[in-house]
């Protein structure tokens, strides 16, 4: 069941991603409430799988196995304006550079039905195991 909570799933480290937020599940609520950090898969797919938008807000090339982890849900990706999130996502995410351009983003009343279609198919199409197996194979 969901409810109006919010709250956020971001790099602690990442003072930025602070801005960012949406609902989470009511089983999270003492989770969200405190703050603490969330590492368990488990939890993070249920909430990759219940949200309305996927929001990566994270600027450095190296958070991205989050980014398409999230990708694998085929939810709407909205991400931090920055080459890594761009080639990552082929050019075909949403992206913001500032807190005013999120609120934009979010507040416009559009289908995001694309993104969330191309998300999935980047996904499957580059990001599998087996994909990325045969890709370091080949470099032998």
């Amino acid at each position: 069941m969901k409810i109006g909570l919010l709250g956020l799933v971001f790099n602690a480290g990442n003072k930025g991603c602070q801005a960012l937020s949406y609902s989470f599940l009511e089983i999270l609520d003492q989770i969200a409430a405190k703050n603490d950090e969330i590492y368990d898969i488990s939890i993070l797919n249920i909430l990759r799988s219940n949200c309305s938008f996927y929001i990566h807000g994270h600027s450095a090339g190296g958070t991205n196995p989050s980014l398409v982890e999230a990708m694998f849900f085929g939810k709407p990706i909205i991400a931090f304006d920055v080459i890594y999130n761009r080639e990552t996502t082929e050019n075909k995410a949403d992206y913001f550079s500032s807190v005013e351009e999120l609120e934009r983003l979010l507040s416009q009343n559009r289908d995001y039905y694309c993104n969330s279609r191309s998300m999935y198919e980047i996904a499957n199409r580059k990001y599998r195991w087996k994909i990325i197996a045969e890709q370091y194979e080949a470099l032998y």
